[in-house]
């Protein structure tokens, strides 16, 4: 009798040291996926579903060893609902470590200085793993879902940059995070601005600095862009400017502008109205917001595209009409005319 019960405990230790052995085996053990893979838990997901779902999912073999690890380690088990990226060679441990600590994947979206709030919608509208609120949200009501007065304009009202988010954001969480971002950034620039600037309200730098961000990409060119319309301000000159006459067009603008364009009264055609338009024309980034902030002192009331990269600045007609004309000569020997 004594024999086979010695027998029969032998055999118990044996076969748990061999369990043991498969489950820390099973641990160690790399996922079965070839790439890095997105992995949702749903919210109230057990064991058992967890289970399930990454055998259906081809992410581990021998799921039948996943038990045994959580009784050895109960801490793997208290996973949390979200959706992870699995990354080759990661673990059946570290897999299970990523989801009880909750770290959740990261997606990203890029806003472009220079975008406007319709691109802005439209890059909203393709993202990933956003939870779309606003796909059937007319602009003039876009205002109200961000807890502004209704009549609030909202173009350039937010920073463009890269924002991270996480799966189920909602997309007007988003651009609370970039209107936030903007307001803090642009208080900022408006204490540190240069004195004697022709602005009254903050909101009057942001339009600028929209407008110096769409004249130009170039770096060195900023501030003295925004020094020509500086300069015409002060002098009650009208800023005439092709991109405010772009954005008062709408969807009538085909990618040209004409001559009788110019002369069609829109708010933003300040070939007509004096003074800057009434809202920005798009999303300045900060050496916009900065060269609107802090311009170059210049005399100049002109620029035009040298047609070699950057602009030709002038401070007199006479020498803008001559630029002008070296332009449209550079454009016709591109063209091979």
């Amino acid at each position: 009798m004594k024999k086979k019960l010695l027998l029969i405990v032998v055999i118990l230790l044996a076969a748990g040291a061999f369990c043991l052995f498969q489950i820390k085996h099973f641990a160690a053990s790399h996922l079965t996926i070839r790439e890095d893979t997105l992995f949702t838990l749903p919210a109230g997901t057990g064991r058992d579903g967890l289970k399930i779902a990454l055998s259906k999912q081809h992410i581990v073999k021998r799921t039948r060893w996943l038990p045994g690890l959580w009784l050895v380690d109960p801490k793997l088990a208290n996973f949390k609902a979200g959706t992870y990226r699995f990354t080759v060679g990661m673990t059946v441990r570290q897999m299970l470590e990523l989801l009880v600590s909750g770290r959740e994947a990261q997606f990203s979206i890029r806003f472009v200085e220079g975008s406007s709030l319709k691109d802005w919608l439209a890059i909203l509208d393709q993202a990933p793993y956003l939870e779309h609120s606003l796909r059937d949200v007319a602009l003039d009501q876009l205002a109200s879902r961000l807890g502004e007065s209704p009549s609030t304009s909202l173009e350039g009202r937010f920073y463009p940059d890269t924002y991270l988010y996480t799966a189920k954001t909602q997309d007007v969480a988003l651009l609370k995070r970039a209107e936030q971002r903007m307001d803090s950034i642009l208080e900022q620039v408006w204490h540190d601005r240069a004195e004697g600037l022709p602005y009254k309200t903050p909101a009057d730098l942001l339009t600028m600095a929209s407008i110096v961000e769409k004249e130009t990409g170039e770096p060195d060119e900023r501030a003295k862009v925004a020094s020509v319309f500086i300069n015409r301000l002060r002098l009650g000159m009208r800023l005439q400017t092709d991109p405010t006459v772009i954005y008062g067009m709408g969807e009538r603008y085909r990618g040209t502008i004409g001559k009788q364009d110019l002369i069609t009264p829109t708010p933003y055609n300040t070939y007509v109205i004096t003074g800057l338009p009434p809202t920005p024309i798009a999303m300045p980034g900060l050496a916009a917001l900065d060269a609107a902030a802090h311009p170059a002192k210049t005399s100049y009331l002109y620029f035009v595209a040298s047609g070699k990269g950057g602009h030709v600045f002038s401070n007199n007609l006479a020498s803008h009409n001559r630029a002008v004309q070296q332009y449209r000569e550079s454009v016709k020997e591109n063209n091979g005319q």
